[in-house]
């Protein structure tokens, strides 16, 4: 369990710094440039390790799991993708932070209180809460005031997050199986 705890704390900063990096470049291709980055494809799989891992080990761990990986994702976060000169690259990664932190305990408690209910209903429906509180939160304290079109990208990322949390529906009902056995 010791290993298993310290690779989904290092898999959750890992999460949180490569979508910290991805959110300060627009998605290009069919004209969504203005409304989606590249990290709403990844900070949906910060949702699936903590579901994961509430429901096999419970909230008290899922709650570490999310305070040992903010440590970790603003540690990489302040020493790889943070450029000191740049207000905006400041302004992410305390977005980034007060989002994700904010974000996943609300996501660990709904989960908890849900998970009783069909297999489903839990992560998809801490998931898109928790992605929600995220997503206005995080764009709001990095690109408000900035010029960057940050409610429209919001809501692209939004999107695109709740269409994740769809799809990480499989992984959870697939991996549930090997997380249980450890």
């Amino acid at each position: 369990m010791n290993k298993f705890f310290l690779l989904l704390s290092f898999l959750m900063g890992t999460v949180v710094l490569a979508s910290n990096y991805l959110v300060q470049f627009p998605f290009p291709y069919y004209g969504l440039n203005e409304i989606l980055t590249y990290g709403a494809f990844s900070y949906p799989i910060a949702f699936l390790i903590t579901d994961l891992t509430n429901r096999s080990f419970g909230k008290i761990i899922a709650r570490k799991i999310v305070y040992i990986g903010f440590a970790i994702g603003i540690c990489f976060t302040l020493i790889f993708s943070t450029n000191f000169a740049d207000i905006i690259s400041l302004r992410i990664a305390i977005g980034s932070g007060t989002a994700f932190l904010i974000a996943q305990l609300i996501d660990v408690q709904i989960f908890d209180k849900l998970r009783k209910r069909e297999w489903f209903i839990a992560p998809l429906t801490s998931s898109i809460i928790g992605s929600t509180i995220d997503t206005f939160i995080f764009f709001s304290i990095s690109f408000y005031g900035t010029g960057v079109p940050w409610l429209t990208l919001s809501l692209g990322d939004l999107t695109v997050k709740i269409l994740v949390a769809l799809l990480m529906l499989v992984p959870f009902k697939m991996l549930l199986k090997t997380f249980k056995a450890i």
